[in-house]
């Protein structure tokens, strides 16, 4: 198996590989190395490691240098100029009075490019903008639009958890989600509650939907007639996926009561899982949109 050592650059939380040759690393120190996008600076995250061949992207390009005193330097300076830079494009973009929204600028390591990342609700024609732009820098200019999930991963935050938000924190990919995850985990449809900070469809819902999945398969139909380990009937009024229980109405003699019963005291009729009847047929155009991208 080829061995790696693994990158992380600036503002993403994915590790990219790279080829160490001979060289001594160590975790969290700068290197300089070539990117389908330049000359990059990234830091050590991961030390020379074997990994399967699957798990690289070919070519694997190789580490220019352990960065040096004059790389930390210059990628400082860079840091220190990305405050002016966005405070010059934010103005020359309201100027222009373009629909869009800037989100971030980024100097490329060799300082050939500035790429400018923005948002927008569909195509710009930023043409005469590239040239506003390329004036006030005298440097190559890069207008990268990108998606709101993009934006959120670039820019971090808090989600409605309280922690940072999984896309910039630890996610390699954004997970694929679908309103049918929270119909499988029994949560409101409500688009603010299942949605995060980017306006999309929560990634998290799709780490314990494959539980959630497995045990719905088991529960009974709500609103369904169960039979109880005792003979008596009910009706499933409430599921628990969670502590895999039900609960169940029952008639007795005129008094109704709940009860909450584990799942391997009933017994019903039918195949269909509980979540069967829990099916939204005319979901609104906002609820829709949280599933894009």
């Amino acid at each position: 198996m080829p061995k790696v050592v693994g990158i992380k650059f600036k503002s993403t939380a994915k590790t990219y590989y790279f080829d160490p040759g001979d060289r001594v690393f160590e975790l969290n120190k700068g290197v300089i190395v070539e990117t389908a996008r330049g000359v990059e600076y990234g830091k050590v995250v991961m030390l020379p490691t074997e990994v399967s061949e699957d798990k690289i992207v070919s070519p694997l390009k190789p580490v220019i240098r352990i960065a040096n005193e004059d790389d930390e330097k210059l990628y400082k300076k860079l840091e220190d100029k990305r405050d002016d830079a966005i405070k010059i494009a934010t103005e020359k973009i309201e100027k222009s009075g373009l629909n869009m929204k800037l989100v971030d600028v980024e100097y490329t390591f060799d300082q050939s490019k500035l790429i400018i990342y923005f948002t927008a609700d569909g195509r710009v024609d930023f043409r005469e903008l590239v040239k506003e732009l390329a004036s006030a820098f005298h440097i190559r200019i890069e207008l990268r639009q990108i998606g709101a999930r993009d934006e959120c991963k670039m820019l971090g935050g808090l989600g409605p958890c309280g922690r940072a938000c999984c896309c910039s924190d630890h996610m390699n990919e954004y997970a694929r989600v679908s309103i049918k995850m929270a119909k499988n985990q029994n949560l409101s449809l409500n688009p603010g509650k299942i949605s995060g900070l980017c306006g999309r469809l929560m990634c998290c819902l799709s780490y314990e939907n494959n539980f959630y999945a497995e045990v719905n398969k088991k529960m009974p139909k709500m609103d369904s007639e169960v039979v109880l380990k005792d003979g008596r009937m009910g009706k499933v009024c409430a599921i628990n996926q969670l502590k895999e229980s039900v609960s169940v109405k029952i008639n007795e003699n005129d008094n109704i009561f709940i009860a909450e019963v584990p799942l391997t005291e009933i017994k019903f009729k039918g195949k269909g899982s509980a979540m069967d009847d829990m099916v939204v047929d005319n979901l609104d155009d906002d609820l829709k949109s949280l599933e894009g991208l």
